[in-house]
């Protein structure tokens, strides 16, 4: 199998001649490992036998983006952010929520919605079609509660569902149009070549759900059902990133229609692997799972390679439907010994 098909094979269930592997890190890390390995040509996923996903995207065209004497970086949103620069990298830290002030619907249709004119299309068939033969392709990022958070701020989002139900459904419907006409324009650009598509959000904290289920389904489930029926119109698989204590969400996604489920935070309440795999594992391919709180950054090699093993027995207990991952970005913290050993482990104990 090539990293393509054992990656589909995985998220559809069905044999694969190994688990396959994917990796998330901080671009310090991704140097330190181009520097372990000889340099910034070098294909690390050549090299710690990685699968993974490859990508495309339009070109922007839209408004200038302003530049800040502060420093601050600015996005199409408005939303501004500010590097922190700590001993093991440097972390963007978001300084500016362009709606905060806002109070009413007449505020909010006075800021400059993004646009899908602000974008230029056309040479996303091109790098889909190099990159499809090998790799599966990854395209698009819906994340409706989480951009509520980031042009309120998170208390003002938490808050504004029990303030003002009209001007959040509003709210959340605006960014949700762009969205929606966004990546319809990409997947129709790119038809036939994109494999998945990240219909996401952070919904849970280390300790339990950030908001009710209730909550959930009233202000942001239409849109996540509207997304990932989009996705199955172009026939593009839904990747569901999500944080932290989401177990109460789970049945209402799958049902929903997510494929796979990212990042499998096992230490928090109600993520225990054998009882997602028991519950969920017929349903949908867990990505992700190698601790990077605890057992990457401050773990030994067999640390590593234990919880690899025992992540394999059960979240591949069938022999597929997992993808094997650090459950969230590599830090500078984590031991270069902890990364190979995880990967050289995933080929040695995962391959069937």
């Amino acid at each position: 199998m090539n990293s393509r098909e054992r990656m589909l094979a995985a998220i559809n269930h069905q044999p694969v001649d190994r688990v396959p592997t994917d990796i998330w890190a901080t671009p310090e890390v991704f140097a330190k490992i181009h520097a372990h390995f000889g340099g910034p040509d070098v294909d690390i996923r050549e090299h710690l036998g990685i699968d993974g996903f490859s990508g495309t995207g339009p070109t922007y065209i839209g408004p200038e983006i302003p530049m800040h004497a502060d420093g601050a970086t600015e996005n199409m949103w408005g939303m501004r952010h500010i590097a922190n620069n700590y001993s093991n990298g440097v972390y963007r830290v978001q300084s500016f929520y362009p709606l905060a002030a806002a109070q009413t619907i007449d505020d909010l249709e006075k800021y400059r919605w993004p646009s899908a004119d602000w974008y230029d299309y056309s040479g996303m068939h091109e790098v889909a079609l190099k990159r499809h033969g090998t790799r599966l392709v990854q395209c698009g990022y819906m994340a409706p509660f989480l951009f509520h958070n980031l042009l309120r701020g998170l208390e003002l989002s938490l808050m504004d569902p029990f303030e003002d139900a009209a001007f959040t459904h509003h709210l959340i419907g605006r960014i949700c149009d762009f969205f929606y006409e966004h990546h319809r324009r990409m997947f129709e650009a790119c038809r036939g070549l994109i494999d998945v598509a990240q219909v996401t959000d952070d919904l849970g904290t280390q300790a339990g759900p950030m908001i009710s289920v209730e909550t959930y389904n009233i202000f942001y489930r239409p849109h996540h059902q509207r997304f990932m029926k989009l996705c199955r119109e172009f026939n593009i698989k839904v990747f569901h990133h999500d944080d932290g204590a989401c177990r109460p969400f789970i049945p209402g996604l799958i049902e929903d229609g997510i494929n796979i489920l990212n990042p499998i935070q096992w230490r928090c309440p109600g993520m225990d692997v054998a009882a997602l795999k028991k519950d969920f594992g017929k349903q949908i391919c867990f990505h992700g799972g190698v601790d990077n709180q605890v057992t990457l950054p401050h773990g030994s090699v067999e640390d590593v390679r234990a919880e690899v093993r025992h992540l394999i027995d059960t979240l591949a207990s069938d022999k597929t439907g997992f993808i094997l991952a650090p459950c969230h970005n590599f830090q500078m913290v984590t031991p270069m010994e902890n990364i190979l050993a995880m990967y050289d482990e995933a080929r040695r104990y995962g391959t069937f």
